[in-house]
């Protein structure tokens, strides 16, 4: 059975205070400040994906592996399309990914023979805003509606001085510096997002997919880190990056309209407001969200991506359901929720939260 309607997102504070909901013995309650660890859990979690989570997953394993000793987390941010790739080929126990299991793809197929004896689901866990971020000294505040970004990143706007650009920002003094744009050049769940994010709102040609098409030309650089490297060390560059990796780099963030026309700043209270309208898609523990794009939701910024953690419900071995379930319980709990706020991200909606509880405890 679908779940219908939209999902009901709290304000910030809300957020904050999550009920406990589906909590396991090792690993953090819905209230608890810390994840609980009686020392008796032991082994290693292998997992692969988005370079997107690479902050969350690095703090989550800290408090993790300090409450469970006995436990090793191994992630390796090797991007979505590579995580998704691994987990169906049973290397890793769950992958990360900004893009739910591709229908077009044949990939929850895929992922359903990789475990066996269940079916491979969606939990949605990071809410991670993209940011335009941009190098351009002496142009702050800088706004771009969706239009403009389409072809700036179609390689049909190529000076900053543009008539549509200047037109964005009619009090702005732009040069006329060359436009780098930068691009994954990995499969990445990020381009995936900001790829319908311009096919629903910016007249963008091409399909959305993980991979940047061809066509569209520009400059690659593989993972987050290296987009805002390259992006900070290249004068008249732009590129999208997580808010994470923008912050982390000191990036200048451009304001983007949302379906109102409206130029939002990106904070993670403007970005909550965009998964309001967001839809689950999927059916019984597979929470696949659907996003609406060009939302006109006063104070939304629109570009988002949510960070899905792909795991098998049934099918796993033994020892790596223990450990996955465990985990798994603990980034949904508040204390994994809050540990966010402070990195880049967004907690999840309360009403989402609840339901990717419910969907971990069924993991066995």
């Amino acid at each position: 059975m679908k779940y219908a309607g939209r999902l009901a997102v709290a304000a910030i504070a809300g957020v904050l205070s999550l009920a406990a909901c589906g909590t396991d013995d090792n690993a953090g309650g819905g209230s608890s400040a810390a994840p609980q660890g009686d020392g008796s859990l032991k082994g290693t979690i292998n997992a692969a994906g988005s370079s997107a989570q690479a902050n969350a997953i690095a703090e989550w394993k800290k408090s993790f592996q300090s409450s469970n000793p006995g436990v090793s987390i191994n992630y390796q941010p090797s991007g979505s399309g590579a995580g998704v790739q691994s987990f169906i080929q049973g290397t890793v126990a769950f992958a990360g990914s900004d893009s739910a299991l591709d229908d077009t793809k044949g990939e929850p197929t895929q992922a359903d023979a990789r475990c066996k004896t269940g079916k491979a689901i969606n939990l949605p866990m990071v809410t991670g805003p993209v940011a335009v971020v941009y190098n351009l000294p002496g142009v702050d505040g800088l706004q771009l509606s969706p239009k403009t970004i389409g072809g700036i990143f179609n390689s049909k706007i190529t000076k900053w001085d543009d008539a549509a650009i200047k037109a964005d920002n009619p009090n702005a003094k732009l040069p006329s510096t060359a436009i780098q744009a930068f691009h994954r050049s990995d499969e990445s769940g990020t381009s995936a997002n900001f790829t319908k994010f311009l096919k629903a709102t910016a007249e963008w040609p091409y399909e959305p997919a993980k991979a940047w098409p061809a066509e569209a030309q520009g400059q690659g650089a593989k993972g987050s880190d290296q987009i805002a490297a390259s992006v900070k060390g290249t004068e008249g560059a732009i590129s999208y990056v997580e808010l994470s990796f923008a912050e982390n780099s000191q990036l200048q963030k451009a304001k983007v309209a949302n379906g109102s026309g409206e130029f939002v700043e990106l904070t993670p209270e403007s970005a909550s407001k965009t998964i309001e309208a967001a839809e689950i898609k999927g059916t019984g523990n597979d929470l696949k969200l659907s996003i609406d794009y060009a939302t006109k939701a006063a104070g939304a910024y629109p570009i988002v991506l949510v960070t899905y953690e792909i795991t098998c419900e049934k099918g796993l071995s033994a020892d790596d359901s223990k450990l996955v379930k465990s985990f798994l319980t603990y980034t949904a709990s508040d204390a994994g929720q809050q540990a966010l706020t402070g990195l880049g991200y967004a907690p999840l909606p309360a009403s989402l939260v609840s339901k990717v509880r419910t969907a971990v405890e069924a993991i066995s």
